[in-house]
Order: structure tokens, then sequence, then C-alpha cells
């Protein structure tokens, strides 16, 4: 791991695969570390370059405030765009999980030049907040559950890594591993600042961002080739906000995990792995 200048930002990467490769750029949601190591691995495998990266505020990358962000979401589109012309590996795939699905919709809008492929996993197309109408919102049971729980000491590695991995069985992800990775992620983060923790484990910063103007109407524009994957189970983003993108974006294909919810299973790796690499 290391990090890159991009955008006038520091953002931490990691890299697998020949250089000299094409590059698969993986933007986090909101660390790299939500995509998996053996994920990464299989992609370079498969003859790619593959590059991870934290957004602003988390891992490795420039922090400054949480609670209010001097950047908005097009920034972080802007982020992407740069970190592929410092890579010198461009055009790039760029993928993006989560709210990293944000922000590469709006890249590959913002920056067509700068991309060639876009896989978007777990995501929908519209920012934090009030959904359309045509879209479905949070389940609302399980965000009761998931956020009623009590913040843990964030200065404690193992509360904050038993915090996520009870989170994860409220998700409906696998514990064992949400503990593994929030253990990584605490590792990683600047600090024990509960704010700058929280960044790094819940994305909060992203809610706080200025998300504006909305960017759904343009997705018919997209002409490149385009892989949406989700989680038949996911209750954060519901299936339907997956198939929403499909419906949006010009010839897009759908990949839905019938047993996953919000993370990457490693069952489901090699499925993802074929599916990005076929992308033409």
């Amino acid at each position: 791991m290391t990090t890159v200048k991009a955008n006038d930002v520091a953002l931490g990467i990691e890299s697998f695969g020949a250089e000299d490769a094409p590059l698969i750029l993986l933007a986090g949601g909101t660390t790299m570390l939500s995509w998996p190591d053996a994920l990464c691995e299989r992609l370079a495998a498969g003859g790619r370059r593959v590059v991870r990266y934290d957004l602003r505020d988390s891992g490795e990358s420039t922090t400054g405030d949480p609670e209010a962000p001097a950047y908005t979401l097009r920034d972080l589109a802007a982020d992407a765009a740069a970190l592929v012309e410092a890579l010198g590996g461009g055009p790039a795939h760029l993928a993006g999980i989560g709210v990293g699905g944000m922000v590469a919709q709006v890249a590959a809008l913002d920056h067509p030049g700068a991309f060639s492929a876009l896989t978007l996993v777990g995501t929908r197309p519209v920012a934090p907040g009030p959904v359309d109408d045509d879209l479905p919102d949070h389940d609302g049971a399980t965000m009761g559950r998931l956020f009623s729980r009590p913040m843990p000491d964030w200065a404690d590695r193992e509360a904050v890594a038993e915090f996520a991995a009870a989170g994860a069985e409220v998700l409906g992800n696998d514990p064992v591993a949400a503990r593994a990775t929030a253990a990584r992620v605490w590792d990683r983060t600047p600090g024990t600042d509960p704010q700058i923790q929280m960044a790094n484990h819940l994305g909060m910063v992203f809610s706080r961002l200025d998300c504006t103007p909305r960017w759904r109407e343009r997705l018919p524009e997209l002409s490149l080739p385009t892989l949406v994957v989700h989680g038949r189970h996911d209750p954060f983003f519901p299936v339907g906000n997956g198939e929403a993108l499909a419906r949006d974006i010009p010839g897009a294909r759908l990949l839905v995990l019938d047993e996953a919810s919000t993370a990457i299973r490693e069952a489901d790796v090699e499925a993802i792995t074929e599916s990005m690499l076929s992308l033409r």
C-alpha cells in the first residue's frame, strides 16, 4: 500500500498484478477494504492491473474534517479520473461499491475519456437522502436494529471489530469476515478520534456531502460497457436499486447474487470476476 497525489489530494492505494496490464480501478465504499483481497487477486490473475483506493477521509487518503467535508461528490469523481491519469493506465475499467458506486457513476458521466468500462456493486442511482418513487428505500426494520445499537469505544480495536461483526449479522453478511475487515480498517485509520473512526467504519462523511445536482437523468448518456452487481438480500440498498440502474444505463448487464446482502462474499468472487473480465 502507498499513496498517490491526484486532484491535489493524497489517495491511499494498493496494487495487484502487472503494471503494464489493463487497469481496473476499484473505488472504496468508503475504504479500499470494501473490495476483498480474493477478488483483487482473481482479477489480477485474469490479466489486469488492479488498484483499489480509499475515498477521502478514509484509510490512507487525505483526512480533513469528516463532520464538515470541504469537498463534494463531484470532487470525489474528479479524484477517480485524476488517479487514472496519475497511474498512467487510462482509460480504465472503473468499479465502485456502495457509496463508491455513486462516485463511479458521476465519474463516468463527468470524465468519460478516463474510463473504458463500469462496474457498480450494491449501489443506487440517487444520492443519500429521499429516494425516487420507483426506488426501494432502506429496509426500515433492519435499519432500526442497525442504528439503534450503542457506538463502540472507537479507541478499542476489539470493541470496534465486535461492533462490525454484530452489524454484519443484522445486515445478513458474514460476521467473521466483517470482524477481520474492521480490525484491518482500524489499523489503517489515522488515530482514534471518534469522528475519524466513524468516517472509516461507517462512511458517515458521505451523508454530509453536497451531492447536487442529480445525475440519474444523465445515466442514459453512458455508452461504456456496464455491469451492475447486487445482492438479492441487500436491506441497505434493496435489489430494486440495482435493477433500476441496469434499466437506466443503456446495454447494462445485471448480475444478481442470490445469497448475498451488502458485502462481497467469498462464494461470489468467481462469478463477479468472470463478469467483470468479460466486459467489452
